[in-house]
């Protein structure tokens, strides 16, 4: 299973209200618990900037300096 199918929209269940309306979502978010916010959070990071295994550790940055004789 590719990340595109894991992401996949159920549009079936999308609502589309004004903003000025109240809204439940506080309140579903409240009920979950902190790992699965962040669970949520990390996914539409995912969704948003893409994944890539090369991307996922931090950078090295090397440098070569000759050492010049006096």
């Amino acid at each position: 299973m590719n990340t595109v199918d894991i992401f996949k929209m159920n549009k079936s269940v999308l609502s589309v209200v004004a903003l000025s309306e109240e809204s439940d979502e506080k309140e579903y978010w409240h009920s979950k618990t902190p790992q699965e916010r962040l669970e949520a959070v990390e996914s539409m990071r995912q969704i948003n900037y893409g994944y890539d295994l090369t991307t996922t550790r931090l950078q090295r940055v090397l440098e070569v300096a000759q050492l010049t004789s006096k």
